[in-house]
């Protein structure tokens, strides 16, 4: 009786002790969790705070002109959805091909494994030099453009689509695949019709998260595309802008941050912000439309 007891106090010490680190670790977990939140919400309210008294519909829509000392950010504007759309229109299609044949038709092997790799490898380049390749590359052929940016940025997006696309693909039960087979549909009709749509969340995951890399890139835009401020000019003006340079909102906030004028600098801030959110929001709302599982 007296070493049962001695083991009852035991376990309870035991248990005691081992409750306080439970509730130690749990409040350290959500410490960590506000500090997170903390720090993005204030980092995004230090922008908006700043930069919100600059933010005019002047400044939106007005073209810049050093020259009469406007300062406007219409093209700038224009020239960051137009590379997002070029980049994503190149990047996409491949990134998503790519991922289809390693994951449903590719055998595991050497080949499979180098590839990986490669893709894995090019994720943690640099930008930077993304933007030196381009610019010797691309840049021979077509110049300092908005092109040549957009054919860099796909590279360099190229691996989070595809990685994402895979990830994505793996999470589709394999009963999906043998069910479709199984009752004759063919392999290409199976990928199409249930694989994809089943997949489709995670595949405009890597959407979004490629939109913010674009939308966020300087270093290699620098060397490819320029810091052009015009907006197109005439019905053909889109078709030109492809050979022009062009400078994203992110190439002229850094332009203003070097001039010194920290004011317009923090007002393009938040509008790069606000057009991040509401990309990724429209992203979202795709996602949702498009994942049959909801709507099953």
């Amino acid at each position: 009786m007296e070493h049962a007891s001695i083991m009852n106090k035991k376990r309870r010490v035991l248990f005691r002790s081992r409750r306080v680190s439970d509730q130690l670790l749990e409040a350290l977990i959500y410490l960590c969790a506000f500090l997170a939140v903390g720090l993005l919400l204030g980092i995004i309210g230090y922008v908006f705070w700043r930069g919100f008294r600059t933010v005019s519909l002047s400044f939106l829509v007005t073209e810049q002109s050093p020259t009469k000392g406007i300062m406007g950010i219409a093209g700038n504007i224009v020239n960051t959805l137009y590379i997002v759309v070029l980049t994503l229109l190149a990047a996409t299609p491949i990134g998503v091909g790519g991922a289809i044949y390693l994951n449903e038709y590719a055998k595991p092997g050497k080949f499979v494994s180098l590839v990986q790799f490669t893709i894995e490898t090019l994720t943690g380049i640099p930008s930077i030099i993304f933007g030196l390749f381009g610019n010797v590359f691309f840049g021979k052929i077509f110049g300092y453009s908005m092109l040549t940016g957009a054919l860099t940025l796909t590279i360099m997006v190229l691996p989070l689509i595809a990685r994402n696309t895979q990830e994505a693909l793996r999470t589709v039960p394999d009963s999906y695949r043998s069910g479709a087979l199984g009752i004759g549909a063919t392999k290409w009709y199976m990928i199409r019709t249930i694989l994809l749509p089943s997949a489709m969340p995670g595949i405009l995951t890597g959407v979004i998260l490629a939109i913010g890399r674009i939308v966020g890139e300087s270093a290699a835009l620098l060397f490819t595309a320029g810091s052009g401020y015009y907006l197109p000019k005439g019905g053909m003006g889109l078709f030109r802008k492809l050979f022009e340079s062009g400078g994203t909102m992110t190439i002229e906030l850094y332009l203003q941050m070097a001039k010194g004028k920290y004011d317009v600098a923090f007002g393009i801030a938040c509008v790069l912000l606000a057009l991040v959110l509401l990309l990724n929001l429209l992203t979202k709302y795709l996602a949702g439309r498009l994942n049959v599982e909801k709507r099953k």
